[in-house]
């Protein structure tokens, strides 16, 4: 039977190709605007560490002196070196890691001459566990490593197999600026979106290329990228601000895999903070907060409210041209009482008929999700050409192409609930003496 229905669907369309050509058109420019939009809101709002996100924290402090202060202020975004030490030494969590980011003078085994910059980071040892960063070759480092402050360094991939070879990496000796370095492993591809775990260079930044200890960086006086914020009197600061309690500049995660867990961690913060201030460090009153991975994403905006208002115009562009299909459709289904009144009239029920003409609508829904999904294709492509953080990842990945097809289909099918119902309920005999 569907395949009679199917035969009755393409004679119909190809009857009237210039309104199936209309129906297919508002279809798919609907769904090309629409799935353009929600791919980059899709790819912007994903959870970067599926299985963990609502595991892994964000501490808050806030160590400033009293100037400015406004009660319900949010403490500052990251941690002063002494608050990320006291809190890594604390373990109060499963896993705890406080790092920055940087850049290092790469000298390659050719020479000198060959030198470059690489992006770096610095963290302490938990930070491939927590984070799920795979390893092609080799591994990470030990806690014991960041305590006597090793000379050794892990390496991304793609800069792995530029230097040694990635299978011949680990074991292999290479030089940042003048120090030596032992390269202990390599990480498979890994990228994860939004750059969530330091937001400071960007929502949307690619990881880094080089991974070594935050205390070894440190001790080497290596140099730091990101934002640092600093208050009190600038006059007595050392050379080296990052090491004074006046300067915030470090990320600090934490992993609290209970709810419970979490709770504590809070209350923590809360001592801490008390503790500090009664040290006279703090001067505020206690003021902490923790935010899950999503929750910390969601804080920061990471997801500009222009991606967010252009999903909703594109919806309801989608909308506008669903009405015009249903507007359509009504006009297509009712021009053929006659027709569909005879095969009533044959003997076929109003569910038969109904059925006969939801296959037609959902033809007109495949035609428009293919052309709906070249729109899309095509405007992600004008999207990846814009100067924004985030145009290089407007990709359209499997799910998304699956969905495409989905909503026009699905789309379609709703818009033909009504006209196929109202032609379902032409009477037969009238429809025939008109005739």
């Amino acid at each position: 039977m569907f395949g009679y229905y199917t035969e009755l669907a393409l004679r119909s369309l190809r009857r009237s190709p210039v309104l199936t050509a209309l129906m297919v058109l508002a279809i798919g420019l609907g769904i090309g605007a629409s799935m353009t939009m929600l791919t980059v809101l899709h790819v912007m709002t994903a959870d970067p560490v599926p299985g963990k996100s609502a595991r892994l924290f964000y501490p808050q402090l806030d160590p400033r002196d009293s100037q400015g202060y406004k009660p319900g202020q949010e403490p500052l975004d990251q941690l002063t070196w002494i608050d990320a030490l006291n809190l890594l030494h604390a373990r109060r969590g499963s896993a705890q890691v406080a790092m920055t980011g940087g850049r290092v003078t790469v000298r390659p085994p050719q020479g000198e001459g060959r030198a470059f910059f690489a992006t770096a980071r610095y963290a302490s040892a938990d930070f491939f566990t927590m984070f799920n960063v795979p390893f092609a070759y080799g591994h990470g480092w030990s806690s014991s490593d960041d305590g006597k402050q090793a000379r050794v360094v892990v390496l991304e991939r793609k800069l792995a197999d530029k230097l040694f070879g990635a299978e011949r990496a680990v074991g292999q000796t290479l030089h940042l600026g003048k120090e030596a370095f032992r390269v202990i492993g390599v990480i498979d591809r890994w990228n994860p979106v939004p750059h969530y775990y330091d937001l400071s260079h960007g929502a949307y930044a690619h990881s880094e290329e080089v991974f070594l200890p935050l205390e070894t960086a440190m001790g080497l006086k290596f140099g730091t990228q990101g934002s640092m914020y600093c208050w009190g009197s600038m006059g007595s600061m050392p050379s080296d601000k990052r090491l004074v309690d006046t300067c915030a500049w470090l990320q600090f995660w934490v992993q609290l895999d209970t709810p419970r867990a979490a709770a504590d961690y809070r209350d923590f913060l809360i001592h801490y903070s008390q503790e500090q201030k009664s040290l006279g460090r703090f001067q505020r009153p206690p003021n902490a907060a923790l935010h899950d991975v999503m929750g910390w994403l969601a804080a920061n905006h990471v997801v500009p409210g222009g991606v967010q208002l252009q999903a909703l115009l594109a919806l309801g562009f989608l909308l506008v041209c669903l009405v015009n299909t249903v507007a359509l459709l009504l006009v297509k289904f009712l021009r053929r009482g006659g027709e569909l009144s005879v095969r009533r009239a044959m003997g076929a029920s109003r569910q038969s008929v109904f059925a006969q003409l939801l296959i037609e609508a959902s033809m007109i829904g495949l035609g428009g999700g293919v052309l709906g999904l070249l729109l899309a294709l095509g405007g992600l492509w004008i999207v990846r050409q814009q100067p924004a953080q985030y145009a290089s990842l407007a990709q359209l990945d499997s799910q998304m192409l699956a969905n495409t097809l989905a909503l026009a289909l699905v789309a379609t099918l709703l818009a033909a609930v009504f006209p196929a119902w109202r032609a379902c309920r032409l009477p037969p005999a009238r429809a025939l003496k008109i005739r």
